[in-house]
């Protein structure tokens, strides 16, 4: 099979779809590999370390042209639109629920569409898990830099000081970014609570904090109540391949503490606040009504080196079965790649992803 590398385009956005060992690995299956020049660099890979390990060096168009799965680590922009081949496959981070433009491209041009997001294993999300264990690590450092006066937080430390307590975080899902911003939140001394759907993750929690971190069923009125008193809330809500529904709404940021801080991990899924919207990591900030919000969508791609070589333990056996078999009879005989399918053949083919649009 002739797969294709891209060079991502996003704003800052520094990972690469495969390490040089990846592609020596599909090299090895007897597939031919083309990469962009320099798609590697920002990860800390040459174009050298690509050509040592097997791959073509080529340029976008001739990449798109002539590969068959296109391997990618963010959903393509509006400038790649018109690279995507009719009946082309593409596997990578799609987040397509609150993106209905690329949606309807992929629909139009009959992309076998397969998202990481969504690929689901023995009933966890084993292609999104490390992204999300990093960016889940990332918010509460970031939180901390953004409740800087100078950034525009009202100015409190997180981890407190002699005699003042520390910063009140709120984290909104228990799942991978939830448990992670926890760990690190916790690690910094901050005083935290944690609101969950169900409690399936609360005894594991109270188990391994020593009941120090306050957990609380998600309702209405606890998030209302918990979000009032927060310093920093760290949205990490997540419905696999649906939009996230809005758990804080414009009213209730409205009355948030002035200078509070809101990273929103979820907003590559629309975000779990109302007043959420996309920001890059060159402007990754706003305010509304006096609270900092973070809403970057790669997060990521901030740490490229780490990112690139988790994402690629994960992706390279899926590819490999993609790669071995084709593309068609992959998903056939393999259920995870079943669900990692969002489009085919112009037809929506995930369940949770059709019910949004729908709406």
């Amino acid at each position: 099979m002739i797969i294709g590398i891209p060079k991502e385009i996003r704003e800052h956005e520094y990972r690469v779809g495969i390490t040089p060992e990846g592609v020596k690995e599909l090299k090895k299956d007897g597939h031919r590999i083309l990469i962009e020049k320099s798609a590697g660099a920002g990860s800390g890979f040459s174009d050298e370390d690509y050509i040592q390990c097997g791959a073509e060096v080529s340029d976008k168009n001739r990449l798109f042209n002539d590969s068959e799965l296109i391997i990618k680590v963010k959903e393509p922009l509006s400038s790649e639109y018109d690279l995507l081949q009719e009946g082309q496959s593409l596997f990578t981070f799609l987040h397509l629920a609150p993106n209905l433009e690329l949606f309807s491209v992929l629909l139009k041009k009959n992309i076998t569409a397969l998202a990481y997001e969504t690929l689901e294993a023995g009933g966890i999300l084993p292609l999104l898990m490390p992204m999300s264990e990093i960016a889940g690590k990332m918010a509460p450092v970031i939180a901390a830099y953004y409740q800087q006066k100078v950034h525009g937080g009202y100015g409190i430390l997180l981890t407190g000081a002699e005699g003042i307590p520390p910063a009140n975080v709120l984290i909104l899902g228990a799942g991978t970014v939830g448990m992670n911003a926890l760990k690190v939140a916790f690690g910094i001394g901050a005083n935290i609570t944690i609101i969950n759907r169900g409690t399936d993750k609360f005894k594991l929690i109270d188990a391994l904090y020593q009941g120090k971190v306050k957990t609380l069923i998600s309702t209405k009125d606890n998030i209302e109540s918990e979000v009032l008193k927060a310093d920093v809330v760290i949205g990490a809500v997540l419905i696999t391949g649906a939009i996230t529904p809005k758990l804080i709404s414009r009213a209730l940021v409205s009355k948030m503490k002035k200078g509070s801080v809101i990273v929103d991990v979820a907003v590559d899924q629309g975000g779990c606040v109302e007043t959420t919207r996309p920001t890059t990591h060159s402007n990754p900030v706003y305010i509304v009504d006096g609270v900092v919000h973070y809403a970057v969508v790669n997060m990521p791609g901030a740490y490229p080196r780490t990112s690139t070589l988790a994402l690629t333990n994960r992706t390279l056996p899926y590819i490999k079965i993609l790669a071995k078999t084709g593309i068609e009879n992959a998903i056939k005989g393999n259920e995870p790649l079943r669900t990692a399918l969002n489009t085919y053949k112009g037809k929506i083919m995930h369940k949770a992803l059709a019910e949004s649009a729908a709406k």
